[in-house]
């Protein structure tokens, strides 16, 4: 902050100083300043110190632009001499013609001067009162910033943020500075550094784009001295701003290292393990974790890979004598496994790694022993194939953490058995009954050779229950830990756990003490997905008059929480029609429904599980044909539902979202016999619907749920001729009722009812047009709502719904939806998962309104030719991304296919001859590519054939030249996918046709 005495005159006026805005603009001043001088001194070092050793320092700047900019620096005054001769002051300031600077007018505020204006303004600044002043001010204002009044502290927010919309350069020199400096308070240095790094980040893709962008746009010489400054930070003796400019450097080191910059980084971290202070040392190994995890692997050589491993475990070894360089080590090493493929690939270099991490789980600190569990809960995932010769010894510390030692180390001990599991099951479910040694990933089953020792010891975790973990939603503790975990392993050995976890059920399940009754039943909840039917049957067939007992009268709460969810279980994966044997019988209906209705007034927790279970009994009588055993109690069923929807204390465990849900499946799986009362329950729910819009207070939660439960009603009844016109009756005031919902800016609420609108336009079908006056502003409000960008994507899904419904009727609004549509897919901001639906909209729109479609194809296609190109090529390396480029490409497929089936029979079916062959060639990019998954396959496909079909006689010589559609044809004819094959023998049919002509 620059001392005011910075004066300008023009003539006999001088202008007034204002308040915070001068103070924080003056600081704006300086920075600028400083990019203006010290490019004056180019390198030289005497330069530099006459600068910083001068008390005051003064500048003439010309005049020959300053009638076309101005100056007003918010009121920062100025000495204004007219008439300077500059060589006058040559021997002690700086003379700097104002043209020299393109970006002046971008530093300093416009205001109105009258039209005379002198040669040369001149800057006369105290520099020393200026840098002392700088930094008080920055200080304040961060402080401010954290003020407990909201008034106050949204004052110094707003400065703040127009002190980094005016001049960046300053604010983020400022910021740093204020990191760096350790007489400053610590409140305002972490301020300062957690600022920064917002600078530099965000989570929206569109957002952080633009933030690297802008920070690689700074002059190198401020990108340097902000660097300098965190670097400088990590000696620091105050903790959080070292660990604050850990995370800064990180985020740096994420933007510059894959542009090949900041190349000195590793060397400079690397050279500071060497200090003898042990806080430097533990700063600079987490800011090389904090550095791996926003770096790619592949952006940092091997050499240098090589020696950060080496640092980060000398680190971690026993002979370090200093706690926190010991833990900053062992959790940079669990942030930089990625990086050790070829370190784990070697031997030797592998061994030395498992035995520093296994050493560290012995240490006596318990956040190093924690942090040591979670790297080989990481190695586990990452290097599971190299984990054979270790799993022994594993296992013994493993065991010995969950018996011994504190919780969040048993947990993580805990976590390493999930993580195995989670492994061997995706490799099972990849390769089934194909599996051999040989496949990509071996299973080495560590699971079924550990089970007679593991499953005992995770037996014993689900009797250390906490008294109140059913109350709180967020607890996880060590048996709820160890539960998750057998469910893992049933599913991963299948029988084989059943005979090992059955004694401990029959030895506690009676027991006196609630603990042990709890732990059996959790762990007969647990092994019910994995084992087969055929071996659960009549175990399950046996407990279930127990459970419900149970359930009614057992006096612990805990209990009747675990054995509600039990029975959920049962009637998930023991129930339905592909059961061979029912465990769900006529005879035994009615009495699990009388319990489960009487446990719906039970306690918040106990109801809310009850209405789970309800939830899948009702979804396993899905596919019952015209009778189902729960038709007799439905009406008894949905009141139940309804009272606990008011249930005062409904609000709790999820009570009141649990019943509307099973509301919803019940109604959806129910049987044309309950279609009577399920239309009683149109009025009933509007009914709520209108009172909630109409209640004082916000019931954004209430509305999503009752717009959820009209939505399903309207599928139900929509669905069937009888009750579809009989239900038209309330489409007005539903209707209404939705439209009034988009008042609120709740975003779910909106993605409600947006899916409810498009399942009435979708039952109404083309009657539906009348709604489309009043309806399109909302729609196009959700189309352009790129922020909540779920909202924007369940309307592309509504428009497809409308194209459905209204088909040509759609064509008055077309133009406003392919405009919308088209900057949808040109934003960066958009969130790009929801751009593969928009090109299948195009193909919904097309299919809609024929020909018509005409005019929007030299926008279209050229989009779709520009996706396709990008779609090509995915990398198998990074399977999010591999998945994106399959959705990608669906939607690409999905819309040639709608375009060309709506020209199909049209006499302006010539105008997609020019497309055509690069169409065909996108599909052969695609085939060589191999990597399609199975949707991909059938829908390119399934488009050769519509190609052929639409064409007809034109599209032989096309397909004839294209180099692998004979190829794709055969392997899909082949393929064991009926949903393939189907589509691929359409496609033989349509290319037969058009080659024989």
């Amino acid at each position: 902050a620059i001392r005011g005495d910075l004066r300008l005159h023009r003539e006999s006026a001088q202008l007034k100083c204002s308040s915070d805005l001068r103070r924080l603009t003056l600081i704006a001043a300086f920075a600028w300043l400083l990019g203006v001088l010290i490019p004056c001194f180019g390198s030289s070092p005497v330069g530099c110190m006459k600068l910083l050793l001068s008390p005051t320092v003064c500048i003439v700047l010309g005049s020959e632009h300053f009638e076309a900019c101005g100056l007003s620096l918010m009121g920062c005054p100025f000495r204004f001499l007219p008439n300077v001769v500059p060589l006058k002051y040559a021997h002690r300031e700086f003379v700097i013609p104002l043209r020299n600077f393109s970006n002046f007018e971008d530093k300093i505020n416009h205001f109105c001067c009258p039209n005379k204006y002198a040669e040369y303004l001149v800057l006369e600044i105290n520099l020393l009162s200026l840098l002392t002043e700088m930094a008080m001010e920055v200080t304040q204002v961060l402080l401010t910033a954290q003020s407990i009044d909201g008034a106050v502290r949204k004052h110094a927010e707003e400065t703040l943020k127009q002190f980094q919309d005016q001049n960046l350069t300053g604010f983020l020199l400022s910021l740093s500075s204020e990191l760096a400096n350790n007489d400053k308070p610590i409140v305002s240095r972490k301020l300062a550094g957690l600022i920064l790094k917002n600078a530099l980040d965000a989570k929206e893709q569109h957002r952080k784009f633009e933030l690297v962008q802008r920070w690689l746009s700074l002059d190198v010489a401020v990108r340097a001295q902000v660097k300098g400054c965190l670097l400088q930070t990590l000696s620091s003796p105050a903790t959080d701003a070292r660990s604050t400019a850990s995370q800064v450097i990180a985020k740096i080191a994420g933007i510059e290292l894959p542009q090949g910059q900041w190349p000195e980084l590793i060397g400079s971290l690397l050279s500071n393990i060497h200090q003898l202070q042990p806080h430097v040392k533990q700063a600079t190994l987490d800011t090389l974790g904090y550095m791996c995890e926003e770096v790619s692997p592949d952006v940092v050589d091997q050499d240098r890979v090589n020696k950060i491993l080496t640092a980060v475990v000398q680190g971690m070894s026993a002979s370090e004598g200093n706690i926190d360089v010991r833990l900053g080590a062992t959790r940079a090493l669990h942030n930089s496994l990625g990086f050790a493929h070829a370190n784990f690939a070697n031997d030797m270099e592998r061994d030395y790694i498992m035995r520093v991490v296994c050493e560290a789980t012995l240490s006596p600190e318990v956040k190093i022993r924690q942090a040591a569990f979670e790297c080989l809960v990481s190695i586990s995932s990452m290097y599971y194939e190299k984990l054979a010769s270790y799993m022994q010894d594993i296992f013994n510390i493993t065991a010995k953490a969950v018996r011994e030692d504190e919780e969040p180390v048993a947990l993580q001990a805990i976590e390493f058995w999930s993580s195995i599991c989670d492994e061997e099951i995706d490799i099972l479910d990849e390769y089934g009954s194909d599996f051999s040694a040989d496949s990509d990933t071996p299973c080495f089953y560590f699971i079924k050779q550990a089970l007679p020792a593991l499953v005992p010891l995770l037996l014993e975790t689900l009797l250390k229950q906490e008294e109140d973990q059913d109350q709180d939603e967020g607890v996880w503790n060590l048996a709820m830990a160890g539960g998750t975990c057998l469910g893992l392993v049933a599913r991963t050995v299948g029988d084989d756990i059943v005979p090992l976890v059955m004694p401990f059920i029959e030895e506690n399940i009676s027991k006196p003490e609630w603990r042990q009754r709890e732990a059996a039943t959790y762990a007969f909840g647990s092994i019910l997905e994995g084992p087969s039917p055929e071996k659960l049957t009549d175990i399950v067939k046996h407990a279930l008059n127990f459970m419900l007992n149970a359930l009614l009268k057992d006096q612990n709460n805990h209990v009747k929480d675990t054995t509600a969810w039990t029975l959920g279980r049962i009637f998930e994966f023991l129930h339905g029609s592909t059961m061979e044997i029912p465990v769900i019988t006529h005879e035994n209906c009615q009495q699990i429904l009388t319990v489960l209705l009487h446990s719906m007034k039970d306690v918040p927790n106990v109801a809310e599980k009850a209405c789970g279970a309800l939830y899948f009994l009702a979804q396993g009588y899905e596919n019952m044909g015209s009778s189902s055993p729960l038709s007799p109690f439905f009406q008894d069923i949905v009141q139940a539902l309804l009272t606990v929807t008011h249930r005062e204390d409904a609000g709790e465990a999820r009570l009141r979202t649990a019943a509307y849900e099973t509301l919803n499946e019940v109604v959806r799986c129910s049987t044309d016999e309950s279609a009577p009362t399920v239309m009683q329950l149109v009025p009933v729910i509007m009914m709520e619907l209108h009172k909630s819009l109409e209640a004082p207070d916000k019931q954004n939660e209430l509305q999503g749920l009752l717009c959820g439960c009209l939505q399903v009603i309207i599928q139900k009844l929509g669905s069937a001729e009888p009750t579809k016109y009989a239900f038209m009756q309330y489409n007005d005031q539903m209707m209404n009722l939705f439209l009034r919902v988009f008042a609120s800016r709740n975003a779910t609420l909106h993605e409600e009812a947006m899916l409810a609108i498009g399942a009435l336009a979708y039952a109404m079908g083309a009657d539906f047009s009348r709604y489309m006056q009043g309806f399109y502003p909302y729609l196009e409000m959700g189309l352009q709502n790129f922020e909540e960008y779920q909202v924007c994507s369940i309307t592309v899904g509504v428009v497809g719904d409308l194209c459905r419904a209204l088909e040509e009727k759609l064509l008055p609004f077309c133009d406003g939806i392919m405009t919308q549509l088209l900057k949808d897919l040109s934003s960066n901001e958009l969130h790009r998962s929801v751009k593969p639906p928009i090109f299948s909209c195009f193909g919904d729109i097309a299919l809609a309104i024929g020909e018509n479609f005409e005019k929007y194809l030299i926008y279209a296609m050229p989009m779709l030719q520009s996706a396709a190109e990008l779609s090509v090529h995915a990398s198998a390396s990074d399977e999010d991304l591999l998945e994106y480029t399959n959705q990608l490409r669906n939607g690409i497929l999905e819309a040639y296919s709608g375009i060309f089936q709506g020209f199909k029979s049209s006499p302006k079916t010539q105008l997609l001859l020019p497309y055509a062959p690069h169409i065909l060639q996108y599909l052969d990019s695609l085939y060589m590519e191999k990597d399609m998954d199975d949707v991909v396959m059938k829908n390119a496909i399934g488009f050769l054939g519509d190609l052929a079909d639409t064409l007809g006689t034109n599209a032989a010589p096309l397909i004839n030249l294209s180099v692998s559609s004979k190829d794709l044809l055969d392997e899909c004819l082949s393929s064991d996918d009926h949903l393939i094959k189907e589509s691929a023998d359409w496609a033989k049919l349509a290319i037969t046709r058009a080659v024989s002509g």
